[in-house]
């Protein structure tokens, strides 16, 4: 079976929907270009990397939003308080708790079996810092909710951002993880490691 799937690198028609174009205004405005806008599935998690600086989160929000979509993200629960987690929620936000007696991946997989479509946006850096390894945990939640893994870049280089494909996991998590790196390759945060 193939781990990868081309499909999203075949897509070019961008999906229209109220507000898209207002997005792909804004992002035009800014030098801002659209890549492969990535398949179109119910459920996914989203590997968004290199992630180098606060501003991913801007740019990812309106990339998605300049496509149609919504994508959610995990933050801690603590910051989901009056008013700011109205903003939250509405921009998609799950309030997470990180104690240890809650696994993120066993609250994040009932999230994806409550609804239709789900598109889960993690950083697997984990950190705007210099890693050498990668969080496995958006792996274990597209495993554990068995859903394919979109593989979305943010490349402040060429100021553009898109999708190189889909992942599908094979329960081998080191060997998959170190396939995944590999895509990634060449990109350029906002802030060089």
């Amino acid at each position: 079976m193939k781990q990868i799937s081309d499909k999203a690198a075949q897509t070019k028609k961008i999906a229209k929907s109220k507000g898209s174009a207002f997005y792909k205004w804004i992002l035009r405005k800014l030098g801002w270009k659209l890549g492969n806008i990535g398949e179109n599935m119910p459920k996914c998690v989203i590997c968004v990397a290199p992630h180098t600086s606060n501003y991913d989160f801007i740019w990812g929000q309106l990339f998605y939003r300049a496509i149609g979509k919504k994508a959610h993200f995990l933050m801690k629960k603590e910051w989901f308080f009056f008013p700011l987690n109205i903003i939250f929620k509405k921009l998609g936000g799950f309030p997470i708790d990180r104690s240890k007696q809650k696994s993120v991946t066993d609250q994040m997989v009932k999230v994806f079996e409550k609804y239709k479509y789900m598109h889960l946006a993690i950083t697997p850096e984990g950190t705007r810092k210099k890693v050498s390894e990668w969080k496995k945990g958006f792996y274990y939640i597209a495993l554990k909710a068995c859903v394919p893994i979109q593989l979305a870049y943010i490349d402040y280089r060429k100021k553009e951002m898109g999708f190189m494909g889909t992942f599908y996991p094979t329960s081998n998590p080191d060997e998959d993880i170190r396939t995944i790196r590999s895509y990634y390759q060449g990109f350029q945060g906002r802030n060089r490691k």
